[in-house]
């Protein structure tokens, strides 16, 4: 019999409530232990290291958001998920800004409570329930934020087969990542995973790069050259800002996507090659064909499934778990003995603009670390920190583009998905709107009330 995979901590001042928990998660193969206060429960957090807490909120004495809060002091990676009856949606965005790992209304579905759970502990990292193998593909991808868990569910769909995948992301907001996540979960994960940035090399260097070049064809060709097609022959060729690539080299790439066979450059030979391309753009590049800056048979070539993800201002949820997992790896880095932030500095982090979206965060969470001289990181330096980062990212373009999809965002919510009315109100004809939406990947469809 394989032992459990996860330790969870059940807290309840209700003893019928704590025993029905422990009966469906340690049926679906997990460690359960169970506590009847708060104060018991720091207690056994401290001696038994569990991976999760799940803690009713209203309790006689210590209340759940309390023991959340010395949890988070003492332990800021340990994943805890709220339980209540009393709850209301301003209380559940509050206490997920504050970095709780789940909330759940009683009474719950049982089969809610398993997902809460799962999300948790894939979020951290942390082992899971006896019945979840298959995950690791997207372990590094640290989110609880649902459109996210769309754009992975389809990420998880593709994988299984060697569709040309086309991801939307602004810079920062983690595009490879969801890249090296499909290849994990391809029949290609044995392979090779190899990514280049297109908008980053000169034409004729980048040609050399993908294709190879055979020695002398160049000056300071002293040797020949296979390239990363090649190299990625049998994996996945991950080519990043897509849209800023030559158009004259466009067309090479077309042709090697189509033939299938690679010419190195100064070579008369042709080599196969079996390479699943991922590619990926922050641009649009409907506009960018009409602008006569990227090839239409190229565009449809590589988007045939097309995914996009949020800015990290859309996923603010994440922010906390974001924050809390990049401190555990530089804390480590750093030999730092850095426990976690201080709550007026994660309500900072969670309210900031971050036009450079997670690797803006990394930064920021990183210079805090470096600067670091207590356990508990200050609202000062946190606010330092991202005045800091604020200089390298927050351009006027990205400022409105991040305006403009928000916009688009709150009038698809506010009219729940009715094009006719939101191009109404902001007066603007149906096309037209209907452009600005197609810009930014919004589809109308996910706004209409179920």
């Amino acid at each position: 019999m394989n032992a459990p995979r996860a330790s969870i901590l059940v807290v309840d001042d209700d003893p019928d409530l704590l025993r029905l928990m422990q009966i469906r998660l340690t049926a679906a193969g997990y460690a359960v232990s169970t506590a009847e206060s708060a104060e018991r429960a720091l207690a056994q957090v401290s001696a038994t290291r569990p991976q999760l807490v799940v803690t009713d909120l209203r309790m006689g004495g210590m209340d759940g958001m309390a023991l959340f809060e010395a949890i988070r002091s003492g332990h800021p990676m340990l994943p805890v998920i709220i339980l209540t009856a009393h709850g209301t949606i301003p209380d559940a965005v509050s206490a997920v800004q504050r970095g709780v790992a789940g909330y759940l209304a009683k009474p719950f579905d049982p089969k809610a409570l398993l997902t809460e759970v799962e999300r948790a502990l894939a979020t951290t990292g942390g082992p899971r329930g006896a019945g979840d193998d298959g995950q690791e593909w997207r372990r590094e991808i640290i989110t609880r934020n649902h459109a996210m868990e769309d754009v992975l569910g389809k990420a998880r769909l593709v994988a299984e087969s060697d569709a040309s995948v086309l991801i939307y992301g602004e810079s920062g907001s983690g595009k490879e990542m969801v890249a090296r996540a499909i290849h994990k979960a391809s029949p290609r994960r044995d392979r090779a995973f190899v990514a280049i940035n297109c908008g980053a090399i000169p034409e004729q260097l980048l040609e050399s790069e993908l294709f190879g070049h055979v020695r002398g064809a160049f000056t300071g060709a002293v040797r020949d050259h296979k390239g990363l097609f090649l190299t990625a022959n049998q994996g996945t060729l991950f080519l990043d800002e897509i849209g800023d690539m030559p158009v004259a080299l466009q067309v090479k790439l077309l042709r090697v996507l189509q033939e299938k066979k690679v010419r190195p450059v100064g070579a008369t030979d042709t080599h196969d090659v079996d390479v699943r391309v991922i590619s990926a753009t922050h641009r649009n590049l409907e506009a960018e064909m009409a602008a006569g800056n990227f090839r239409e048979d190229l565009y449809y070539r590589l988007n045939v499934v097309a995914l996009s993800i949020p800015p990290l201002g859309e996923r603010r949820e994440d922010i906390p778990l974001l924050a809390g997992h990049f401190l555990g790896l530089l804390a480590a880095k750093y030999h730092k003995s850095v426990n976690g932030f201080a709550p007026e500095a994660m309500e900072l982090l969670v309210a900031a603009a971050w036009p450079g979206n997670v690797r803006q965060l990394y930064n920021v969470v990183e210079q805090s670390i470096a600067l670091a001289t207590t356990p508990i990181i200050p609202v000062s330096l946190a606010q330092q920190a991202i005045q800091n980062q604020q200089a390298e990212f927050a351009s006027f373009e990205e400022a409105r583009r991040r305006f403009e999809r928000e916009y688009l965002t709150q009038l698809l919510k506010i009219t729940e998905g009715n094009v006719t009315q939101a191009a109404r109100l902001a007066k603007r004809n149906r096309t037209e709107f209907y452009k600005l939406l197609g810009r930014h990947q919004l589809d109308p469809k996910l706004f209409k009330s179920k």
